[in-house]
């Protein structure tokens, strides 16, 4: 795999497809259209997922809630698709239980959920992880004492999917990137080329790391940029008004002995009835999320007070015993969805849909909104159909293209995986790679991170025994994975390897900050860093932290 600095070298040939938005609309779009043969350039500002595609629910789910909307066709797409992913990143997508506490004087029956669920379970034509069961409160009790046993009449349980959302959305990029497309994280859209009639044929970039500017022609040009998708559509002077309408989603970390869960719970928040979730995390538990109105800069979020309040408050009334306060909170996570504005504005946040829609613009422009994680394979799928349609339209395209097989091609990590699905095989050979140096926990890790590419890792280790040595002292990450995020991850910051790629930034109780300065010294040896670009990066992680912790200056 090509370093970062070795994609932005390569950029600047003309192109069939350019994607302005490397978060996983942006890389499932890449994804497809290299599939078919079509020569491919993609450019994202940040790093791969570092907007909303790293700070979504990390679910993969058909969406129950929206059955109480009558979204029939939304929920039947995404059971369908979440399928799919099991099958293509088994080592990403996993199951996870649901549970639904129903209690004495709650608005939906155990009666009318249970029969919500009948109906979940056929919309997936019964292929759900499992089929749901209804418990009774001794039952409840038993998988979940935390929660709350006052007037409780029972809980179904039934199955989606939890998913590494920043990983998904790497691995699809660096399939796109194994087919031929240029994957050039850090690298920013200033501006659109534009050639006869005054279509769009291309946009000016800019490398941010190291200042230089390229401009890179293409037959099509693709808006895949989320919460800044009305930001590029106003790059090339279009005046549509906006086609989104954000909001904000705020996710809080606590520790695991401090909210014991076995599964997810779902909760109705005591004052608005918005549905919650408490989500196990391995040795944490994660809870979110709010959906209140963003109108600011994309750029500038993050948790406020009265985000963490809310959450903690919709804790306190499921957990009694075991309160949740505010000195219990490890990290906190903000995000955008890029909704589609509704017809009028009296809808609140969460009955906005979450269907998708493609635009094009006079100009050219393909722009891609709305839709959920579940579902970007196959939003990608159409945009790429449009784009095809385009250059055979312009002229541009005469060759025939391939099938691309999306649905059926595993991501990276995915090859080679068992049939069963035995995680811990996956481990043992990991940890047969590596030796003694690599510690059952470490193995199981890289397995459930990387797939089958862990064994790239563990090799790394094998060569070189100081790569062995734990990041945070008590935990499982390595040095090792610092070295595969440079040399096979398009790596090319200290924030996009403790936040992204090994999620010490959520995960660890200090969120990093005690192996920033270790890490950056790594990272500063393999991409030749200058001492004052290695504090550079030091500070920018700190920021990021701090941003994180923003909240508790009120």
């Amino acid at each position: 795999m090509p370093t970062r600095a070795e994609m932005w070298d390569r950029l600047g040939d003309p192109v069939d497809v350019l994607v302005i938005g490397g978060g996983i609309n942006g890389a499932g779009i890449a994804r497809d259209a290299a599939r078919r043969g079509l020569r491919v350039a993609l450019v994202e500002k940040g790093d791969l997922a570092s907007g909303t595609s790293s700070r979504s629910s990390k679910l993969v789910h058909g969406g129950l809630r929206y059955l109480e909307q009558l979204e029939f066709s939304l929920v039947f797409e995404a059971v369908s698709e979440r399928r799919v992913l099991m099958d293509i990143a088994p080592h990403l997508v996993n199951p996870l239980g649901f549970l639904f506490p129903v209690y004495e004087g709650d608005r939906r029956s155990l009666a009318t959920i249970t029969a919500g669920m009948v109906l979940y379970d056929g919309l997936s034509l019964f292929r759900s992880p499992r089929l749901h069961r209804r418990l009774n409160p001794g039952q409840v009790a038993e998988e979940e004492p935390a929660l709350m046993q006052d007037g409780l009449k029972g809980a179904p349980l039934y199955y989606d999917c939890s998913t590494d959302d920043a990983r998904l959305t790497l691995e699809t990029a660096l399939d796109a990137a194994e087919f031929g497309a240029v994957v050039a994280p850090h690298v920013e859209a200033l501006g659109f080329l534009t050639c006869e009639l005054k279509r769009i044929c291309g946009a000016v970039v800019k490398d941010r790391i190291s200042g230089r500017l390229k401009e890179v022609q293409a037959g099509v040009v693709i808006n895949a940029t989320g919460p800044w998708t009305d930001d590029v559509v106003a790059m090339g002077g279009h005046e549509l008004g906006p086609l989104l309408r954000p909001t904000k989603g705020v996710h809080v970390v606590v520790q695991r002995d401090v909210l014991p869960v076995n599964n997810a719970v779902v909760c109705f928040h005591p004052d608005d009835g918005r549905v919650l979730f408490a989500i196990p995390w391995g040795d944490s538990t994660y809870v979110g999320t709010t959906d209140t109105d963003h109108e600011g800069d994309p750029d500038a979020l993050w948790a406020t007070a009265e985000d963490v309040d809310y959450l903690l408050r919709c804790l306190a009334a499921y957990f009694p015993e075991h309160p949740v306060g505010p000195e219990d909170v490890v990290c906190t996570w903000a995000g955008l969805r890029p909704l589609v504005r509704p017809e009028g504005s009296d809808l609140d946040t969460s009955s906005v849909s979450r269907e998708h829609r493609i635009v094009v613009t006079r100009d050219g422009l393909v722009t891609i909104a709305g839709g959920k994680l579940t579902t970007y394979r196959l939003m990608a799928h159409e945009v790429v159909d449009a784009a095809v349609r385009m250059l055979r339209l312009s002229g541009r395209l005469h060759r025939r293209l391939k099938d691309p097989h999306t649905d059926e091609e595993p991501l990276p990590g995915a090859v080679h995986w068992p049939e069963d699905d035995d995680h811990d095989a996956v481990a043992e050979r990991i940890q047969d790679v590596g030796g003694e140096r690599i510690a059952p926990r470490t193995a199981r890790l890289l397995a459930g991170t990387y797939g089958a590419l862990g064994a790239q890792v563990a090799r790394l280790v094998r060569q070189d025994a100081r790569l062995a040595e734990p990041l945070v002292e008590g935990r499982p990450e390595i040095l090792a994975q610092i070295d595969h995020s440079v040399q096979q991850e398009l790596c090319a910051t200290l924030t996009g390897a403790l936040q992204l790629r090994t999620q010490l930034f959520f995960r660890d109780v200090d969120q990093g900050l005690g192996c920033a300065g270790r890490v950056a010294d790594r990272m500063g040896e393999l991409l030749g860093w200058t001492d004052e670009e290695r504090r550079a990066q030091v500070a920018a992680y700190e920021a990021e932290v701090a941003l994180s912790r923003r909240w508790r200056a009120g």
